[in-house]
Order: structure tokens, then sequence, then C-alpha cells
């Protein structure tokens, strides 16, 4: 005889109340809506999208440029950022190693690795469900070969579950982006101001002020063109100077402190949507669109408030018990005490 039977014998009668008929519990199987109306504390997902679109590719993008649609990109770093920004009805997310300081809390973007990123690659994808969706090469996963950057885009791309890559660099970086491109991974630039490089550039410094930097940035931005990619990001350039280099290019760019003359936009999500503590550095290119950190602030000391008097829980937060049973309970308990 198991232990569980012993047990079970040896208590009083009374703990077990009287076996109820199966039609006073009800159905023992309920009905797919009927399984689909009760939630867990921690929904996976949430709403579906509010109006859906159609998936956002290549083709989508080369559209957009072709008629002079500026194109929106925005960073995401998680499944909630991601959410959100797929909602809004984002063209592109990227899931940028500015995660390394937003969501990973570390000093530059040179700490985070390819692992980490493969993991929050994973996290964007699950919600972007139509956002066309990138994913950054971190320092050291592209660098010392060609054959080396492309294990680590089909990486991101198989693991990452995202559509394209990114990477930093251009002329230099032309056989690189080729390999990549031949394998068919879609590529997106980036050229400027490189942060991967911020060391030898002597630090977040605005590229192409002078008629030689601005030469170069052209330079760059027409390799990797040639080299393959489907796009490019701008950063930290003159305004007057990246839309001369959008001019010159057939592909689309995309800006981050380099004006509106490019073909499209990005910002970092944690930026633009103020989810940061008041005295952060913000760049001078970024506008602050809301202020997430003082809405949590509130939400949150509003919650420690209630519970500290008791407020919260109330009972609308809580879960009812017939009456009749809650007497019953606390009698027998009683009565065992007894």
């Amino acid at each position: 005889m198991s232990r569980s039977v012993k047990a079970s014998q040896s208590l009083p009668k009374a703990i077990f109340p009287p076996k109820r008929p199966l039609s006073a519990v009800g159905p023992l199987c309920a009905s797919p809506s009927q399984w689909q109306t009760r939630k867990s504390s921690h929904s996976p997902l949430g709403n579906p999208l509010a109006s859906l679109r159609k998936k956002v590719t290549i083709n989508t993008l080369r559209a957009l440029h072709q008629r002079d649609e500026p194109i929106t990109m925005i960073t995401a770093h998680d499944f909630p950022s991601a959410h959100v920004a797929d909602h809004a009805g984002m063209d592109i997310v990227l899931v940028g190693d500015s995660l390394a300081m937003v969501a990973l809390g570390m000093e530059d973007t040179s700490e985070v690795v390819l692992e980490e990123m493969i993991l929050h690659c994973r996290s964007v994808s699950r919600a972007t469900k139509a956002a066309f969706t990138v994913g950054d090469l971190p320092m050291g996963s592209y660098e010392i070969a060609p054959e080396q950057a492309l294990e680590s885009a089909i990486k991101v791309i198989k693991e990452g579950r995202v559509q394209a890559v990114k990477l930093e660099g251009g002329v230099e970086y032309t056989p690189t982006i080729e390999k990549i491109t031949r394998a068919g991974i879609p590529v997106l630039g980036h050229v400027g101001l490189t942060p991967q490089r911020q060391h030898s550039i002597g630090g977040f410094r605005v590229q192409g002020k002078t008629t030689v930097g601005a030469l170069r940035v052209l330079e760059d931005a027409l390799a990797v063109q040639a080299a393959g990619c489907f796009a490019v990001v701008i950063e930290a350039v003159p305004a007057e100077v990246a839309a001369l280099v959008t001019k010159k290019l057939k592909i689309p760019t995309i800006g981050i402190g380099a004006g509106n003359g490019c073909s499209g936009q990005v910002l970092v999500q944690a930026d633009m949507s103020g989810n940061f503590p008041p005295g952060r550095f913000i760049p001078k290119f970024v506008k602050q669109y809301g202020n997430v950190w003082a809405e949590s602030m509130k939400a949150i000391e509003t919650y420690k408030s209630e519970v500290k008097s008791r407020q919260y829980p109330a009972p609308t937060h809580t879960y009812p018990m017939p009456p009749e049973e809650f007497m019953e309970f606390a009698r027998l308990i009683e009565s065992k005490q007894e």
C-alpha cells in the first residue's frame, strides 16, 4: 500500500467532503473557444495586430524607395519592445548592438557577443509579424575573414530568425559583404560614424565634416552598394553630405543623425521613447517622443504605496469563493485543531 493511501486513512473523515456528481462540477472538456478565454497571468503574445499588415520584404523596401516614401526603422531588444514597434507599423525593426547598453547595462557596443545578439534576435523575431527584421553582427564576429562573417551571418539568420544582418564598415569590408550576399543573406551596410570602431576614430565624433571626410563617406557608401547591400545606414554625418550621398546611390539610405535628406530614419527606441533616468546623455540628433521612464516610475511608486497601505489588492483584484464553501473550509480547519 502506498504512503498516500495510508496517510489518507489516518486522517479524520471530516477532512474529506462528500464527493459531488460530475454534473455539479461542470464539463470535463471545454471547447476550444472556452480555452482561449482563460488567460495565464503572463500572456505570451497579447492581442493580434489591430490592422493586419502584409509582411515587409526587400521588395517592399525597394518599392518605398522608388516612390520616395521614407522608410521607418527603430531598434528593439526584446519581445515587448519589438511587439510595440510592430504594432506601431515600423517598416524595419533592428536588433542593434546598442542593446549592449540599453538592455544589458554594458559600457559600449564592443562588449556584446554573438551568442547574446542571437538570443535577443530570437526574442524580437517572435514579435515582428510584419516588420522586416535585421540583426546586428557584433564586434568580433565578422572582422577576421569573410568566411567568419558568413558563418556568423548564417547563425543570426537561422538561430535568430531575422531576415537580414547589418555590419559596420565601408570599402575594406566589401569582400565580406559580397561573401554574405552571395550566400543569399541580405546585408544592411553602415557607414559614417561606426560605433564599434569608436576607439580608432577618437570616440563618437561626427564624420564627413571636411571635404576629404565627406568623400570617404561617399566612397564607403558606393562600395557597400556595389558589394550587394540592399540599403545603408549613414550615421552622424552633416545633413547636406548625407543628402548628396543619398542622391548618388541606387539603394536606400537610413539616416541617424544625418538629416532628413536620407531615404529613411532610425532611432534607438529607448532614446526616442524616453526610457531612461533623468540626466542621461542624449545625442543631439535624438528627439524624445515620450517619457516611458516617468510613467513607469509613477506606476511603480503608486504600486509600492498601495501595497504598503494595503489598498492593493482590492476585492476586485481577488478571486471569489462561495461563502458556504469557505464556512465549511473554516469549520474543518477548526475541528482539526481541536
